[in-house]
């Protein structure tokens, strides 16, 4: 889940503290490229919009960007599922630049999956997109700024945070739109050592001078994250209270096979049997059974575990769990621990019946025989 949600998002995000927003960005851009760590960086400008089509309406955030550099810090263009993203690239100049305006008289935008299942659009539709940020008129009113705009992709993330709220679409006419010829919100990097985005952040701060903060991936999915681990934990609990349920039932089948075969037990030792032997032969018992159910449990949790992680048969809320199915990781190392602590569990739960046996007296089990 970290992997797919660091795909889709930068690892570090630059804005203004108090300011409206960075200017004068590309020497700054430029210069914190170099800055060392960074990997990548590319501009953005964010903004609430209303984008609607008839009379179906959704908010959205729109992301105003210049495609080749956002793909290199966040993965989301790569998740389209209908249309394509070339229409956001910089058109190159040509002769026929006045005959391409009129063939395509709406600039184009890529919706999330969520927002145009919302409002009803497929590839190819315009839609109206109404910014707060308008003009004032003479009478110090705010008239709202309104733009149709052409639907060219449409991505699904698989995250329901990007996919029922993200939009984008070109930089020049995001800042047309929000009325910013030459401002952004946000310069976004990514990083190459995830575990070390808080420091490489604070040496972007430094780089970029006074009046600059940084945020990471850790602290805008702190929450999330934490969640997660709680999560681990009660996930733990419950498996080891299944174990022990299985180790119970160990516990007691091994224990009425030594009350049903104490006249065995005794006759094998009235011809010189140790209880020593006794004793190994329980363990051994319960030692095969726990071995052959973590063996087949094993195998059918791989087995499933591969089948749900290709398939993707169990499907989730996302508006619960921010993802729409829920995601396998079979590890090596997991099921060596599993395997490890289920046999343990089951060897203690046979110290008690292995014991009773060893404990049995001939002369007593023989007497009314």
């Amino acid at each position: 889940m970290q992997d797919r949600l660091l795909g889709n998002s930068a690892h570090v995000d630059l804005m203004r503290v108090e300011a409206d927003g960075i200017r004068d960005w590309r020497p700054l851009l430029e210069r914190l490229r170099g800055v060392p760590h960074v990997v990548a960086a590319a501009p953005g400008i964010y903004g609430q919009v209303l984008v609607s089509r008839g009379p179906r309406a959704s908010f959205a955030l729109i992301k105003g960007i210049i495609p080749a550099e956002e793909r290199t810090v966040s993965g989301l263009l790569n998740t389209l599922t209908s249309g394509s993203a070339k229409d956001l690239d910089p058109a190159p100049p040509s002769e026929n630049a006045e005959a391409t305006q009129i063939n395509t008289p709406f600039p184009p935008m890529v919706l999330g999956g969520d927002i145009a299942e919302q409002i009803g659009v497929q590839v190819g539709d315009t839609v109206l997109v109404t910014s707060p940020q308008g003009e004032l008129t003479p009478l110090g009113g705010l008239i709202p700024k309104y733009q149709r705009f052409r639907v060219s992709g449409i991505f699904h993330s698989g995250f329901y945070q990007y996919d029922s709220a993200m939009a984008f679409m070109r930089l020049s006419d995001a800042q047309s739109l929000f009325s910013e010829p030459d401002l952004l919100s946000v310069i976004s990097f990514k990083v190459d050592d995830l575990n070390r985005a808080p420091e490489i952040g604070h040496s972007i701060e430094q780089a970029a001078g006074a009046g600059y903060m940084t945020s990471n991936w850790m602290e805008q999915n702190r929450e999330l994250f934490r969640a997660l681990k709680e999560e681990q934990v009660v996930t733990f609990i419950v498996i080891a209270l299944i174990v022990i349920v299985a180790a119970l039932n160990i516990l007691i089948a091994l224990t009425m096979m030594v009350m049903e075969k104490t006249r065995d037990i005794a006759v094998m030792m009235s011809f010189g049997v140790e209880p020593g032997q006794v004793r190994r032969i329980f363990l051994m018992q319960g030692f095969l059974i726990s071995l052959i159910g973590t063996v087949l449990g094993l195998a059918l949790g791989y087995l499933a575990s591969w089948a749900g992680g290709h398939y993707h048969f169990i499907h989730l809320s996302a508006e619960v769990y921010s993802i729409d199915t829920l995601p396998f990781a079979p590890r090596p190392l997991d099921g060596v621990i599993v395997a490890a602590v289920s046999i343990g569990i089951s060897l203690l739960a046979t110290l008690y019946p292995s014991s009773s046996a060893a404990r049995v007296r001939p002369a007593e089990a023989l007497r009314y025989e």
